[in-house]
């Protein structure tokens, strides 16, 4: 049987049902409703056959439109919503009564870079609502944003150490300069704890919108694999965000030309093998 493709991450988001704090008319195309219905075809034509869908808003409401979507689309086998970290006794309520009660729940992520507090994530009440997840055995997705948020992976490791991280776009390495420096040290230290994974995601956005190609993301890559080996890399082509930099076409088509180096056993790790057991996916059921 051949391996399947998963995309880890990807975004729905409804502008007449939920409110996106972040998105404003600034960000240009981004700036509609994205549903399952336009990223369906884009998948078949790549050969993806299932997906992760990932929180937009710290709130119930996009979570609740996450699930929804899920109910109506067997290709969607996990959503990562969003609980009140910063209030483990709701975030329990809410996790214990009604979100881990869902099929397709899987865990978690807040959006640490609107914070005010640059170490929000230490907060000890912030600490406790990881515990939480983690006791749950939960999912904690990381808006580890370079340099701001990355190096705050260990510290959360030495905290909640059985806690099953995952950081976003390999923390937005500096593509665009073609550099790794500090990047490269915070982004090795994460990787010393063998619950945390990454995904080689978001890195159209990093480089040069225009003129990126697999080239400026394959140094990146090659380093990720390096540290953290193919079994904790997992793929996300970050629809509808990725359409600043090209479309999701050239995105899963660019990685795979950067993954060709590798062994077939690493491809399919990334390209989903990885994903099927971290989110324990359908076709690990």
């Amino acid at each position: 049987m051949a391996a399947r493709k998963v995309d880890t991450h990807q975004h729905f988001w409804n502008l007449d049902l939920v409110e996106y704090s972040w998105l404003i008319p600034a960000y240009g195309p981004l700036y509609r409703t994205y549903g399952p219905h336009e990223l369906e075809p884009q998948l078949k034509e790549v050969g993806v056959d299932a997906t992760v869908v990932v929180q937009s808003a710290n709130s119930y409401a996009d979570t609740n439109y996450m699930l929804r979507q899920a109910d109506k689309f067997d290709w969607i086998e996990a959503v990562i919503g969003w609980v009140p970290l910063s209030n483990p006794r709701e975030a329990i309520h809410m996790l214990d009564d009604k979100y881990c009660l869902h099929p397709k729940f899987r865990g978690m992520r807040h959006l640490i870079h609107e914070e005010q507090d640059p170490d929000w994530l230490l907060q000890p009440m912030v600490i406790e609502g990881l515990k939480a997840l983690a006791e749950r055995d939960l999912v904690f997705e990381v808006v580890a944003v370079f340099p701001g948020h990355l190096k705050h992976v260990p510290a959360v490791s030495e905290k909640v150490p059985n806690l099953r991280m995952v950081i976003d776009h390999l923390a937005k390495p500096p593509i665009k300069d073609k550099e790794m420096g500090d990047w490269a040290d915070q982004f090795a230290a994460a990787a010393e704890n063998p619950n945390v994974y990454a995904k080689v995601s978001g890195l159209n956005t990093a480089a040069d919108w225009e003129n990126w190609t697999a080239d400026d993301i394959k140094p990146y890559i090659e380093f990720a694999v390096e540290k953290f080996g193919a079994n904790r890399l997992m793929f996300g082509g970050d629809w509808p965000v990725c359409v600043l930099a090209g479309d999701y076409a050239k995105v899963w088509n660019e990685t795979n030309v950067a993954l060709a180096g590798f062994t077939q056993d690493q491809i399919d790790a990334i390209l989903g093998g990885t994903a099927e057991k971290f989110y324990n996916l359908a076709g690990q059921q």
